[in-house]
């Protein structure tokens, strides 16, 4: 069916091409002879035409004009019928050489007749692929969906050129801040103003739709644009990022609805790849809490880099099941295992360590929430994120791993949790299995120089425990919004940025002999009522629509985050977004009486964990 419909259109394409070949001869003598062709000369064009029609269709055919739709003509079309015409152009000149064959062509005619052709064969395709495109179409008789585009640069010329050929859309105007762009036209469609006249022009042409087409625009465009589209019922949606669209994730045409990602400021992060394939590729790399959040993105990350092996740990059945399922059908060429364990059970952490010989750990299992693990909780949380940290540090110095990396929090800095405090305490025995890991060394033992390496970060956008799925049900819901302090603020940034410095990090720690905590830079703080809003103008509502109730600050809540804590400073790495944190230092004999207290207590209540914690972590105050 499709072969049939193709040499019909072809074959019509072709009949359309001969008649524009004896119409384009027909005018050249009709315009050389003031529209009285004289018969002499009408006898010789009737002499000539079959033969010029004859070889220029030969041209035709050989050049592989019918490969293309006249629906998508386009510039190498053009060039195309240029190249096959000028070839033509030769064929009188050599017919006239022929003695007493051909006489009395008009050298003008033989000019006039290839110009009259281009100009017949291209425009009739362009007023084709016009009409197919519905240029030709007024606004009133448009059925589509009529949008504006911001930008008018490349990004948004590819973007008209796609959705040209979608007639669910209709771009009826673009809007460019750039003073020489005003009132020039792109693909047929004219740049109207600036960004700041979006609502008059909104208002002007019953624009539905507002696209962004600038991928390296920075965060303010889209919050400026989003604040003026929200009271005036017009969805705002943009491009896919700089980065997707250079490494060739995604294309201009895939566009996307505002992110809260696109609100809060981030500028791309830049890895270093080979640091990066130096620690991953060929490795056998090993994640704990492999099915949350975090340790899930770091699985989809070093899938990039080709470890040669990858165990994804985790004491969850049901995350696990979830991961495992997504990473059989979509990486079914990487060498996964999917691991059920507890990192306080020593006896499978050697079950799993001797069969899988792990080179690297990204630990990313904790317990993580913070009113939680304030009452009812406190000694899981201890026992969890402190003990469990030391059983899988040891056993990675036990069995030669070369780097473990511990993902933390900010919550550590002068925490006031018993969660903040946990973690504070997990990096802790961190820095003191650096320190024995040195003494092994200076003994001359065959242990492997483990490096320790310790990340602190914030709040990530859409994790399990952040605010933003709880936001998102309420305004399902249709409100209220619960906040706990209208001044409350955090830091935040998307769970891929956390999860690509956090590799960052460990690919250069060690450069101060281990036992390093690299703090990310978070940018600024957001407040938590400013995130509530910008959700609810993306889900399509104004502000008034969704009430917001203030509850007061929860057990161990801040109100405001710190990335470091009073008595710490940072030296600058390599890397613009990482920081290395000069924290107080604690050694072997530290962390010897720290296990031994463990061991001398079985269970502790909520209130004598938060008195033990303020003896082991100098830094913490209960609040």
């Amino acid at each position: 069916m499709f072969i049939k419909k193709f040499e019909k259109r072809t074959l019509i394409a072709f009949a359309h091409d001969l008649v524009a070949i004896a119409a384009a001869w027909w005018l050249a003598y009709l315009f050389r002879f003031d529209f009285e062709i004289p018969p002499f000369h009408l006898a010789s064009l009737y002499k000539i035409l079959p033969w010029i029609i004859t070889i220029q269709a030969g041209f035709f055919l050989w050049i592989g004009l019918y490969r293309g739709l006249w629906r998508y003509a386009s510039l190498p079309d053009l060039k195309r019928i240029f190249l096959v015409i000028l070839l033509g152009a030769t064929i009188p000149p050599l017919l006239l050489a022929i003695p007493g064959e051909f006489t009395g062509v008009p050298n003008s005619v033989m000019l006039l007749a290839p110009m009259l052709l281009l100009l017949i064969m291209s425009g009739s395709r362009l007023m084709y692929r016009a009409w197919k495109e519905r240029r030709l179409y007024s606004l009133e008789d448009y059925e589509g969906r009529l949008v504006l585009i911001l930008g008018a640069g490349s990004t948004a010329v590819s973007l008209v050129k796609d959705l040209a050929r979608n007639h669910d859309w209709h771009v009826v105007g673009l809007l460019d801040d750039d003073p020489r762009k005003l009132g020039t036209r792109l693909h047929g469609v004219r740049v109207l103003g600036i960004i700041n006249d979006l609502p008059e022009w909104i208002q002007k042409l019953n624009v539905g739709y507002v696209i962004i087409a600038m991928p390296s625009v920075s965060h303010h465009i889209h919050r400026h644009v989003l604040e003026m589209c929200s009271d005036i019922d017009v969805k705002v949606m943009t491009v896919p990022s700089y980065i997707d669209l250079i490494s060739g994730k995604t294309s201009v045409s895939q566009i996307r609805n505002i992110e809260l990602d696109d609100l809060l400021g981030r500028a791309p992060v830049v890895l270093d790849n080979k640091e990066l394939h130096n620690l991953l590729t060929e490795k056998t790399i090993l994640i704990t809490g492999a099915g949350g959040s975090i340790g899930a993105e770091l699985c989809r990350q070093i899938i990039a880099f080709k470890p040669d092996r990858l165990v994804l740990f985790e004491l969850s059945e049901f995350a696990l099941y979830n991961i495992e399922e997504e990473f059989r059908a979509n990486f079914p060429k990487i060498n996964l295992s999917f691991v059920i364990g507890d990192i306080k059970d020593s006896a499978r952490l050697t079950q799993v360590f001797t069969q899988f010989k792990p080179t690297v750990i990204f630990h990313a299992a904790a317990y993580k929430h913070v009113p939680l693990m304030e009452n009812e909780n406190s000694w899981q949380a201890i026992l969890n994120n402190v003990k469990g940290t030391y059983i899988l540090a040891q056993t990675a110095i036990k069995f030669d791993v070369e780097k473990f990396v511990l993902i933390s929090t900010d919550k550590a800095v002068n925490p006031v949790n018993v969660m903040g405090a946990s973690k504070r305490l997990a990096e802790m025995v961190c820095q003191a299995a650096q320190q024995s890991v040195h003494h092994l060394k200076n003994r001359n033992t065959e242990t492997c120089a483990t490096c320790f390496v310790m990340v602190r970060f914030g709040n990530v956008l859409g994790s399990a425990g952040s605010v933003i799925p709880k936001f998102r049900k309420q305004i399902a819901k249709g409100g209220p919004i619960t906040i706990t302090h209208p001044d409350i603020s955090r830091y935040f940034m998307s769970i891929p940025e956390a999860a690509q410095l956090v590799l960052q990090a460990g690919s250069m720690g060690g450069i101060k002999g281990g036992g390093e905590i690299f703090v990310l830079d978070m940018g600024d703080p957001v407040k938590i009522v400013d995130l509530a809003n910008d959700l609810i103008r993306l889900s399509g509502l104004n502000e008034g629509d969704i009430e917001i109730i203030y509850s007061g600050l929860r057990p161990g809540e801040k109100l405001h985050e710190e990335l470091l804590a009073s008595d710490e400073s940072t030296l600058p790495t390599l890397h613009t977004k990482l920081r290395i944190t000069l924290a107080h230092q604690v050694d072997e004999q530290w962390l010897f009486s720290l296990i031994k207290w463990f061991d001398q207590h079985t269970v502790l209540s909520d209130e004598e964990v938060r008195q033990a914690l303020t003896k082991w972590v100098p830094e913490y105050s209960e609040k």
